[in-house]
């Protein structure tokens, strides 16, 4: 029980915004269960107090004991043997911090016997690398057929390959939340047909195919189509989707992504996106079509857009959204406006987005899809 609870608390640790699936080995765990724990985001010190913002949002007040162990982890690992032994002013607000103890004296405070810590730098610093290589060796698309070895994938027109391993992990996006970090983790039999899916890892010579080192899936809505209405005041857009006929109305959250696709880079994608485009001599064709910059991955163009607020959304803006829902609610987690000539291009395939954007960078940027 202590082996499972830990093994997870630790793999959360070094969860921010989007942190890849670990899984420690069970020399980790050779110690006594502590009667409480916590896990979350340093707030404040004051003293010997350290008040925790805890994964449910709610604060706690944390004081290590006389004899406490306080160690430092680095982001990725999770082999207490590597850790450093630390005192109590190595810990700063923003920290990411494990807490083992028992109750204190008032509802919301912990007395510590074991404080594990990871530097907020040293995370923002393993989330910078790892983005990155999301960025450089990641591409996705719908899932149309899945098998023991093969999940196959549609990528804009074109299909694509993923191939699984013993090694490959896997996480499943929690359907009723925008952030990545609620995903959890999961194994080859989560993903169904239609679902959307990230992969990473090592792609063939051809792109047709790629090894996946990480999977993250989920099932949401695709949409496209005009908006008819916002509401800024409920942040809510209306709109027509294309596909079902059928009138929907999408809350935008402040975690929902909003981009802007410039009228030069949908005129140049929607060209070559259409069927028979060709590839420039000297590249590569790519799972998306077209050459290594013409074939783009559509949710790699809008990581690297520039963030754009409801307010400049407007009635008659043709959209790409990506939402997630729960019930009758729909919730945006990926839209993109600008994309009238995507949605018009005669004879090409429609295109989809990734619940995830796969650049950007700051404060909501992780390791993997955010």
């Amino acid at each position: 029980m202590f082996t499972r609870s830990i093994a997870t608390r630790l793999m959360f640790l070094c969860t921010v915004a989007a942190a890849p699936v670990l899984f420690a080995p069970a020399a980790l765990y050779a110690q006594a269960p502590a009667n409480t724990s916590q896990r979350g985001t340093v707030k404040a010190i004051s003293g010997t107090s350290i008040t925790v913002t805890t994964e449910a949002n709610s604060e706690i007040t944390v004081t290590p004991a006389d004899n406490a162990k306080i160690l430092q982890l680095a982001p990725g690992s999770t082999d207490l043997k590597s850790a450093a032994p630390i005192t109590l002013t190595d810990i700063a607000p923003g920290d990411r911090i494990l807490i083992s103890g028992h109750a204190g004296d008032a509802p919301t405070s912990i007395v510590a016997v074991r404080v594990i810590l990871m530097k907020s730098t040293d995370i923002a610093s393993l989330h910078a690398s790892q983005s990155a290589d999301w960025q450089r060796r990641g591409t996705g698309g719908l899932v149309r057929a899945i098998d023991a070895s093969t999940i196959t994938v549609a990528a804009g027109a074109k299909t694509l390959n993923v191939n699984v391993t013993p090694n490959t992990t896997y996480r499943r996006y929690a359907g009723d939340s925008v952030k990545f970090e609620d995903a959890k983790p999961g194994t080859l039999s989560d993903i169904h047909t239609g679902d959307q899916l990230r992969v990473r890892g090592a792609k063939s010579e051809d792109g047709s195919s790629i090894t996946a080192e990480e999977i993250v899936s989920g099932s949401f809505e695709n949409l496209a189509g005009a908006i008819s209405a916002v509401d800024q005041k409920m942040g809510t857009v209306t709109l027509k989707d294309l596909a079902t006929k059928k009138t929907v109305v999408v809350t935008v959250t402040p975690n929902s992504v909003v981009k802007h696709l410039p009228e030069q880079a949908a005129a140049a994608y929607a060209r070559s996106h259409a069927p028979g485009a060709a590839v420039p001599a000297g590249t590569t064709p790519s799972p998306e079509g077209g050459g290594r910059r013409a074939g783009m991955d559509l949710s790699q163009m809008v990581g690297r857009l520039p963030a754009q607020s409801l307010t400049e959304i407007k009635a008659g803006d043709a959209v790409l959204i990506v939402a997630s829902r729960t019930g009758s609610s729909a919730t945006a987690i990926t839209m993109l406006s600008g994309v009238e000539q995507l949605l018009s291009a005669p004879g090409a395939a429609a295109p989809t987005l990734s619940p995830w954007s796969l650049g950007g960078g700051g404060a909501e940027a992780g390791g993997g899809p955010q």
